[in-house]
């Protein structure tokens, strides 16, 4: 089983860093003349362009709002949105990539960004930025995250928004309770353990088991243990001692503090049950603000997530969503005046104040809404505080994706299960990096 795994990731890594090195190899979807053929796609800056939204069914109306806005300012474009999930986005672009029919414009998040790029599907954009009015009014760490997210040397994104591990808690719980924020690792645990009565169906916390729990899981464990670095002397520190101590005492959290069902549930779904339930304390970020809004009328804050006990801060890297334009297009002019207008002042703030989240536009992040949109203030200054410490993951491999997912999602629920022991879970975990490490360093070498 380990040789097959390992076959296929070498076969993956060598596939795409190849196009990226060579520079050869022609994405399907492109058009046919290779990365500098290009020139000649830039077309008429009128007519139909199409942009794949990577959150569909969630940010569906705020882009419609501003779709609406450029169609009315840019009346000889058209732009057609399809949405498409965000669990499924990626299979979407890989086999858009391999058969055709790739957008003009689209969605892509950081954990994907060096995937695509390597696949030489998308646009380089450091010209295009650089002599368009969005020039120095980005917010350089979210630029500096996408560059290394795409491989470390050219941009493939235009930054729109940045997300925060936030914990969302009950303040009408939590007062009732008579127990402090959450604010640390300490507090968290007592309070998971104090709003706790399963026999009334109330529990302390809700653990993310299904789709998209790795990272999660990642963020509480680094937090703890105060670890610093994912690597040391080229091997990971996933299964170091104190991280394998931290996800014990995290994933025992499961059944005695939290429901049985969130062995399954994906952010949707533990999301949706946070809202409706008695539950005290929820891991999730920014995204989810709107949601909690509506349906607990102000009975709830977001901090940004625990602290050690001395004050320190360790958190995991969340990636920057951007939008990218892709090769292929035929209409590069109004695509790229579609990406300007999107992240410009006034759309930036209106897409980043529905999502909750920290907007990539220096001018939209001073914005009235930000200072009153409690958990997205307090994670843009603990982002920005210079003492908060960040665990960069590795969004550059290009079998990251599904380590942390395909890979690893049903190893988790093993150990939620006690099918499988915290230690045994990281240990895989960081056999299969160390070697997707091992084989990019030698590609890139």
């Amino acid at each position: 089983m380990k040789i097959s795994i390992r076959r296929s990731r070498r076969a993956a890594v060598a596939v795409a860093l190849g196009s990226v090195l060579a520079l050869t190899a022609t994405a399907c979807g492109d058009d046919g003349s290779g990365a500098g053929g290009d020139k000649g796609n830039e077309g008429s800056g009128k007519g139909q362009i199409t942009f794949w939204d990577n959150n569909g069914g969630v940010r569906t109306d705020v882009w419609k709002e501003i779709i609406a806005d450029f169609e009315k300012a840019n009346p000889d474009i058209e732009v057609k949105y399809v949405g498409i999930p965000s669990d499924s986005i990626q299979s979407k672009y890989d086999t858009a990539i391999q058969g055709g029919g790739l957008p003009d414009v689209g969605g892509v998040g950081a954990a994907m960004l060096a995937g695509i790029a390597a696949q030489n599907a998308l646009e380089p954009l450091d010209d295009r930025l650089a002599g368009s009015s969005l020039n120095g009014k980005l917010t350089p760490g979210m630029i500096d995250s996408v560059r290394s997210a795409g491989g470390g040397d050219e941009l493939f994104t235009v930054p729109t928004s940045a997300n925060n591990g936030t914990l969302w808690y009950r303040t009408d719980l939590f007062e009732a309770a008579k127990l402090d924020p959450p604010t640390t690792w300490s507090k968290f645990y007592t309070a998971a353990d104090k709003l706790t009565d399963a026999g009334k169906n109330r529990f302390g916390y809700t653990i993310r088991g299904g789709e998209g729990s790795i990272a999660q899981a990642l963020d509480a464990v680094y937090g703890q243990s105060g670890i610093t670095s994912f690597w040391k002397d080229a091997k990971t520190t996933v299964n170091d001692p104190k991280n394998v101590e931290a996800l014990e005492k995290y994933t025992a959290l499961f059944k005695k503090n939290t429901p049985s069902a969130d062995v399954n549930n994906d952010f949707k779904k533990m999301v949706a049950q946070w809202d409706s339930g008695d539950i005290g304390m929820l891991s999730h970020n920014l995204g989810s603000y709107q949601d909690h809004l509506k349906a607990l009328d102000g009975k709830f804050r977001g901090i940004p997530n625990p602290t050690q006990d001395d004050g320190t801060r360790v958190q995991v890297s969340n990636p920057v969503d951007g939008l990218g334009l892709f090769k292929s297009s035929k209409n590069k002019t109004a695509s790229w005046k579609f990406i300007e207008f999107a992240v410009s002042h006034a759309s930036n703030s209106k897409w980043n104040e529905s999502a909750g989240a920290i907007p990539s536009n220096t001018e939209a992040a001073k914005d009235a809404w930000i200072q009153s949109a409690e958990a997205t203030k307090l994670a843009a200054e603990s982002l920005n505080s210079g003492t908060i410490k960040i665990v960069q993951l590795p969004y550059y491999l290009p079998d990251w994706n599904t380590i942390s997912k395909a890979d690893n999602e049903p190893n988790f629920q093993k150990v939620l299960l006690k099918k499988m022991s915290a230690k045994e879970f990281l240990d895989t975990l960081a056999e299969q990096l160390n070697a997707a490490q091992a084989e990019w360093n030698e590609q890139m070498g």
